[in-house]
């Protein structure tokens, strides 16, 4: 999943990867004197406006039209206790009110995305397996993780909640769906294949192809804006110790998203290589409108796992470049369909608490 539990993941401590982090910190001491959403260093964003208010907040994604979003949280002051789907139009804010939840308030959601039209979405919901929040286990043997539920599996709503259909019904895991710009083919990861790989469909369910192969968690996948190409992140063991590891967590339906790096291949899977070798964990990347960058979040300056920043990277990994100066957590950039706005998760102004809000900036080159 792309997960909004990796806002717990910045206060986990890992080993020292450079001295950087010294930089960031002291930056963000003159940082804290101003109220402005926006720090000096940020120069893409023309402005920014906070979206919500309270809760984990996350996984928001544009119509094709740009007027509406969809996104994820568990804000309990809206009466849900994990992830829901909720849908705003693009120019609200939520303080004092509550948007609209257009999920079955059953079980837990992730990753809704807008079908063409803008009338009806895709999303994951494991609501099959029962009305409760399944057991969200964060940590095994002191160690990070994830959950992969198997009950997950990928319907298709209409924007007043109603399920008119249902995409996939392989056993285990089938969530992470993404639409192409093109509005004619979705990604999504799987287990059916007994290992975490990506799969291609139609977006009426049919024609499934498996695109990636190789041992490892392969998700998070966006399309290019022409669809030609899929950006992703992977999490691919190679000693034997993390091979065993991985398969360990992964028959108890866990995996470790510590060391993740981005992966970029064609849509039917062809010519894939890695993009980034950073290491931590590299993941939550999106591609910029002209189609020649990936915009990401990474922790790889961190010292002690966080912050979180956004950084633009080209498609030959060269020109690495970071967007976002924060001191905790930025992540899940989503650029709208004209190119002109960002819609991203960010631990800024909540008051040095854990909440996770949503932020539109106005994009600059």
């Amino acid at each position: 999943m792309r997960y909004i539990y990796i806002v717990l993941f910045i206060f986990v401590a890992f080993s020292c990867k450079n001295e950087k982090t010294k930089t960031i910190k002291e930056n963000g001491v003159s940082k804290q004197n101003t109220n402005a959403l926006i720090f000096p260093e940020e120069t893409h964003f023309k402005s920014m406006r906070q979206v919500t208010f309270g809760g984990d907040n996350a996984e928001a994604y544009w119509s094709f039209d740009d007027k509406q979003i969809i996104f994820q949280s568990n804000n309990k002051a809206w009466d849900v206790n994990c992830d829901q789907m909720f849908l705003m139009n693009a120019d609200e804010t939520f303080d004092n009110t509550i948007p609209p939840m257009i999920s079955t308030g059953k079980g837990r959601t992730t990753c809704a995305y807008f079908l063409p039209g803008n009338t009806q979405f895709v999303y994951g919901s494991t609501h099959l397996a029962g009305d409760k929040c399944p057991d969200a286990p964060l940590r095994k043997e002191g160690k990070y993780v994830w959950p992969i539920y198997e009950s997950y599996d990928i319907f298709v709503a209409d924007l007043d909640g109603t399920i008119t259909k249902q995409l996939t019904n392989s056993p285990g895991y089938d969530a992470e769906a993404t639409v192409s710009p093109q509005g004619d083919k979705i990604v999504f990861t799987s287990m059916r294949s007994g290992d975490l790989e990506l799969y291609t469909m139609n977006i009426d369910g049919t024609d499934v192809k498996q695109i990636t192969n190789e041992l490892g968690y392969d998700g998070g996948a966006f399309f290019s804006p022409d669809g030609t190409q899929l950006i992703f992140r992977s999490s691919r063991p190679k000693t034997a110790k993390e091979i065993k590891e991985y398969k360990d967590l992964l028959a108890e339906g866990l995996v470790q998203p510590t060391e993740m790096e981005l992966f970029i291949c064609n849509a039917d899977g062809s010519d894939l290589r890695q993009l980034t070798h950073l290491g931590n964990a590299n993941w939550s990347p999106f591609f910029h409108p002209s189609g020649k960058k990936i915009l990401f979040s990474s922790n790889f300056e961190a010292e002690r796992g966080f912050p979180f920043n956004l950084y633009l990277i080209d498609l030959d990994g060269k020109n690495l470049e970071r967007v976002t100066h924060g001191e905790t957590f930025d992540a899940f950039p989503v650029f709208s369909n004209d190119g002109k706005k960002l819609i991203f998760s960010s631990n800024r102004n909540n008051g040095g608490g854990r909440d996770t809000n949503l932020f539109i900036a106005e994009w600059k080159d």
